[in-house]
This record gives structure tokens, sequence and C-alpha cells, in this order.
């Protein structure tokens, strides 16, 4: 069949809130680089003027040529460089959205997709489509799931009345003031149109949101909220770190196996229960400075963009400044934390940090005989919040910025003592503190329970342990871990377990 015959029969094939969804999806906002080609960028007309003139002539033309434009450059494109091109990202870009919408062309040439994966050297677990799936761009298809089309116009409203964001730009002149959202697509197309001229603007970005919830806030709820859904509960969806679907993360382990007892039992909880959570794991153990390196380097390799958050267990002796390696040499605790969370392929997402050693050698001792032998509201907070707020600093858009970001905003470290502290061990299973923490990750799955709060909740577990000494003196003490969080949003946990199985990948 001629293949304009095929392209025509694949578009009339798909819903208009499909196509909106595809073209979102395939125009993702943060294009992923380095790359070949990176000046070649999508342009502000290519990316917001389709959608424009669909809201404005309720008419799909725009898009169904942009989306053929795209199946033509793949059809005659050649996978044959080394290095990774912008087609490349837009070729696997689109086929994980048409994935995931159900919409795949039965003529997409999926040995050329497998080829590119070649290229980004994806492993096996690497080529499920899911990875490639911007996971904040499907937080905010959810959220426009969850508005009706007044809402969405609503919004719209709000937009036009900031004279000062919109002033000069002529998409948003060709939707005008008013819009009807309510055939087919148009809401959607509308919606999208937001968020990208957002993006496009510095306004918003995967971590910063604010601008976007505070045009949902005043959307009136009564009448642009879904079934089931309220303000409260869209603006909540938009505050947690984005790392929808599979897999949850990228999960390295670094263990010091010599003169350790149990360090073969704690690379086998943390990868256990990395697996449980939905992350793609990689362990390496006996680390020295050069496995470090080589490690960082493989981390700024353009598939880790790909991943929605990072997440690193290093386990050694240690003192309170440095921790000891495979081969004997230290480095300095400090220098590790502070190199890593400044790889460009993990920017503007989650990534945390357990550090498990000794941080010195003092005890929080228990002394008395019951522990021998054990081991193992003022008047000025009636204020009112009102009154509190007008007398706060009001704080303009003309004074906020969210292009430049500190290296370690977005990190978490979890320390498993504190400072000058011993950590505890069991002579088999290793660390106790990696231990419960496991444990704890593992029976709050499905609880929709925030890291932090099971940070929170294995502070206190922890602190119930009596421990002992393995020299002669005994000593039965208590140990205290806790974290340092520069978060901007709340990670939370998956709700559900993705299994191996689950898998869908292209033909190798």
């Amino acid at each position: 069949m001629d293949e304009v015959i095929q392209v025509t029969q694949w578009l009339s094939s798909i819903t208009p809130r499909k196509k909106a969804k595809l073209f979102f999806f395939t125009t993702h906002a943060d294009a992923p680089s380095p790359m070949v080609g990176s000046n070649d960028v999508d342009t502000h007309e290519e990316t917001q003027l389709p959608l424009a003139t669909t809201v404005a002539l309720h008419n799909y033309k725009n898009i169904d040529e942009f989306l053929k434009k795209k199946v033509n450059t793949f059809s005659c494109y050649n996978v044959i460089e080394n290095e990774i091109t912008k087609t490349d990202y837009e070729y696997l870009r689109f086929y994980s959205a048409c994935k995931y919408l159900d919409v795949v062309p039965p003529f997409l040439d999926l040995e050329k997709i497998s080829a590119i994966q070649n290229k980004f050297e994806m492993t096996d677990e690497e080529r499920d489509y899911r990875l490639l799936l911007d996971s904040a761009d499907l937080v905010l298809e959810k959220v426009c799931d969850s508005l009706k089309p007044a809402g969405v116009s609503q919004m719209w409203t709000a937009l036009r009345k900031d004279r000062n964001l919109i002033r000069g730009v002529k998409t948003i002149d060709i939707i005008g003031f008013f819009v009807d959202p309510n055939p087919t697509g148009i809401k959607e197309c509308l919606f999208f149109f937001i968020v990208r001229f957002l993006q496009k603007a510095d306004k918003i970005n995967r971590v910063n949101t604010n601008r976007l919830e505070r045009l949902i806030a005043q959307c009136d709820e009564s009448s642009s909220c879904e079934e089931g859904k309220t303000i409260d509960f869209i603006i909540d969806s938009l505050r947690f770190y984005p790392t929808e679907l599979y897999p949850f993360g990228f999960c390295l382990i670094m263990c010091v196996i010599e003169g350790r007892d149990g360090a073969m039992q704690e690379i086998e909880k943390t990868m256990e229960i990395s697996r449980h959570l939905g992350m793609i794991t990689h362990t390496e153990k006996n680390p020295t400075k050069e496995t470090i390196e080589l490690v960082k380097k493989e981390l700024m390799k353009p598939k880790y963009q790909f991943y929605s958050s990072f997440t690193c267990w290093f386990m050694s002796h240690g003192d309170s400044n440095s921790m000891v390696l495979a081969d004997g040499e230290t480095i300095e605790r400090e220098w590790f934390l502070t190199s890593f969370p400044d790889i460009s392929t993990f920017q503007l997402k989650p990534k945390v940090f357990f550090m498990v050693s000794c941080r010195g050698a003092n005890k929080f001792s228990l002394k008395g005989d019951e522990f021998e032998g054990q081991s193992a509201t003022c008047d000025y907070y009636d204020i009112g919040s009102a009154l509190i707020r007008n007398r706060m600093l009001d704080i303009t858009d003309s004074v906020r910025d969210i292009s430049y970001v500190q290296p370690m905003m977005d990190t978490l470290v979890a320390y498993s003592t504190i400072l000058d502290h011993l950590s505890g061990r069991a002579n088999t299973h290793g660390s106790i503190y990696v231990d419960r923490a496991c444990v704890l990750m593992s029976e709050n799955i499905s609880r929709g329970r925030s890291l932090t709060e099971i940070l929170e909740h294995l502070s206190q577990d922890l602190h119930e342990i009596l421990q002992e000494t393995m020299d002669e003196d005994r000593i039965v003490y208590k140990q205290a871990c806790h974290y340092d969080s520069f978060f901007r949003k709340t990670l939370k946990l998956p709700y559900t377990r993705h299994p191996k199985e689950d898998v869908h990948s292209a033909p190798q």
C-alpha cells in the first residue's frame, strides 16, 4: 500500500484527544542534550502554532501535518551515524508516545528503534518504552484529565490577564480571548498550549510549577474539576517529583566487602528493595576512587537523561569526614556528595544518597543493670493566616527565576548515623540501618508514603533498637540516623511494584 495512504489511514484512526496528547508528548519541552544537531531545536512556531490554530479553528489540520512530517522524517532516516542525533531522540520519543497511547503506526520501522537504542548503549531493561516517556509530561497529562473544559477555559482567561507575560506573542492572539473548549480534544490542545507556553517562557519546568499552580488555583472548583477531583487534589499532584510509570529511577549500589561482616547481605537487601520499587540497578563491589570516577563518567551518557530519579547506596567503613575504599584509600564524604549531584543527566530530578558508614567512634551508651545483656500553644499563633499574608512581602514574577539552579538542589542525603558516632552492624546481616530501611520501604509500597516520611519512621525505629559493641567491653548503645534535604518537591514511593515481566521492548 502507498505510504501516503497508510499515514492518512493511521491519522484517521486516532481520536482528537489522543492526537493532542501525541503532539504534546512528541514536542517535549526539555529535549535531552548534548546531541548532534542541537542547534536545530524545535522553534516556538513549530511547537505552539499547531495547538493555537487547532484551538482557534477547531481543525486538526496543522497537527496532522506535523505528525505526517515526523513520520516522513523517520521513514527516510538512516541510522548509520555513531553520534546521537536530535532525530534519534525524536524517534524514541515518538515511538514511546505512540506505544503509551496505543496508536503505534503499523508501518513504523521498529528495527530502526532497536538500532537507535544500540547507539544509546541501552540494556535489555532499558529498552522498555516506558523509560523513554517523560514523567513530567505524564503528570501534566493527568492534570489535564482532571480538569473539565470549563476549568481549562478559566486558566486561559487568567493567563490572558497577565499582560506582561503574553505581550507580543502571536500565538496568544491567534487563539483570542474567548475560547470554546468543549469539542472533543480542544480542551487538551488548549491546556497543552498553556503548558508549553509557560515552559518556553521559562516560567515552569519539571520542578518549578508554581506559575501553573496559581492558574489552576483561580479556577472555580464546582465547574472546573472532573468528578471526584478537587482543585487541591490537582495542585497537590504537581507538588511531587514526577516519577510516573516504570522505571522509578536508576539505583547505584556501592559496597566495600573487605573487612565488613554481612556486606553481601547489604547488597542483596538493597538490590531487592530497589528492584521491588521498580528501579534499574547497578552494583559495584569493593569500589575504589578509580571505580567512582568511571561510574560518574558512565552516568553522563545520554541514556541517563531518560531516568526520573537517581539513588545511591554507599556502604563502607568511615570516620567523621571520610569513607574507606576497598584498597584502603579514603575519600572525603563531602567530595563524593557534591560531585554526583552536579551530573547534568540528573538535573531537576530527585537524587537520594544513603551513606552507610561510621562517622566517628562515639556511642550513645546506656547505663544501668536493666540494659546488661541486651542488644540487637501560645496566643501569638492565633493570628489569622490572611492577616499574616497581608504583612508579608509581595514577591512578583519579575524577581523570580527558574533558569539557574544550585547543583545540590533536589538532593537528599540520608546518613546511617550522626556525626562522630558509630554505625552499628550485625555479624551476619550487615548494617542494621540498611536492614530497617529496606524493610520499611518494602512495607510502605502502595501506601502513598513519601521518602521523607519513611526516613522519619526509620529514625524512630532504629533509635529503639539496643545494640552492643563487638569488642571486649560489650557496651550497649543506641544509634541515631538523620538526613539532609535540598528537595523542592515531595518524592513518593510508587504505588505498585513494576515486575520485570511487564516489560515491553522493541525487537532486538
